[in-house]
């Protein structure tokens, strides 16, 4: 049984502080400097600014909540996690109708265009 070694690679303090120096001067994005010196870890120039750098460079999201608020937001994506699914449901009833409609026209010989048309102008008839 072979076993498999990873490889873990070492990054000079003058390169990782070259690194966030370009960043935080803007002269590339985290992702751009990660492509441009193949770097491996997604996080890895995060932890180094975080680390080493001003901090200004990375993107902060600070969100402040009630406490009800956090309550309600999973209660809302519960429902909109319901209508999701309902409608899903609605859907494949509306094309199994559908695919039944257009059997039994078959059945009877029928065009199933004709036939929505002329359902169509009773309904417009009626109203």
């Amino acid at each position: 049984m072979k076993v498999k070694r990873s490889l873990v690679i070492r990054y000079s303090e003058a390169f990782k502080h070259q690194v966030v120096k370009e960043v935080e001067e803007g002269q590339c994005s985290c992702a751009q400097a990660q492509k441009k010196y193949g770097i491996k870890g997604v996080s890895t120039i995060r932890y180094w600014i975080k680390r080493m750098g001003k901090l200004e460079a990375l993107p902060r999201i600070i969100r402040v909540e009630k406490p009800d608020e956090k309550s309600r937001i999973k209660e809302l994506e519960r429902q909109l996690q319901q209508l999701k699914n309902s409608l899903a449901e609605t859907q494949v009833r509306y094309l199994m109708a559908e695919s039944q409609f257009e059997i039994v026209c078959e059945q009877q010989g029928l065009d199933p265009q004709e036939v929505k048309k002329k359902l169509e102008q009773k309904d417009s008839s009626e109203q």
